[in-house]
């Protein structure tokens, strides 16, 4: 193909498009439609004519397919969450001696109620440092010993607030904490 300058050209293995400026034997310099100069092989380049060039553009694009670009894209539907699932405690803690430690074989009543209500104290400052906005502390009937200084232990803090836990599922001897998270 014979090039002349200011013929328009397009390069056939690139989504380049530009003008002829100069030709040097089989080297052909082109400046781009962006403004690059830049130089390609006779064999790299085809001619096109102005028409042609705004043609290519729309040739191959339909009605249809402008609309459906032109559509906003619709939402992806987000998964709803039973009241089971966002009702459900994010944190369970198990007061029983037994669950705290391997063997309580010498520890005395005192020693085990300290124990438990000191593993409830850093069970909260936990929640607390993470984020966790519920836990259940399950501590079981008994006599109400360690309900009672639970009780005692969760009033003296002023972010949370605290109540039975779901009965069906903990029975009596549970009880939920929420704590208000400050952000």
């Amino acid at each position: 193909m014979v090039f002349e300058v200011n013929d328009k050209v397009e390069v056939l293995d690139d989504a380049l498009k530009g003008k002829v400026i100069n030709i040097d034997g089989d080297i052909i310099y082109v400046e781009t439609s962006e403004g690059f100069l830049m130089e390609f092989q006779a064999s790299e380049l085809v001619k096109i004519e102005e028409e042609q060039s705004r043609m290519i553009a729309t040739d191959n694009v339909s009605f249809s397919d402008i609309i459906k670009e032109k559509q906003p894209t619709k939402r992806a539907k987000t998964e709803k969450l039973k009241t089971k699932d966002r009702s459900a405690p994010p944190m369970e803690v198990d007061l029983h001696i037994g669950k705290l430690v391997n063997s309580y074989r010498g520890m005395n009543n005192y020693d085990i109620l300290n124990l438990q209500l000191d593993t409830a104290k850093r069970q909260i400052e936990f929640a607390v440092r993470k984020r966790i906005p519920k836990i259940v502390f399950i501590h079981g009937v008994g006599e109400g010993v360690l309900k009672a200084e639970l009780d005692f232990l969760l009033s003296r803090y002023d972010n949370l607030k605290f109540y039975d836990a779901n009965f069906q599922k903990y029975g009596v001897g549970a009880t939920e904490v929420y704590i208000y998270q400050n952000s």
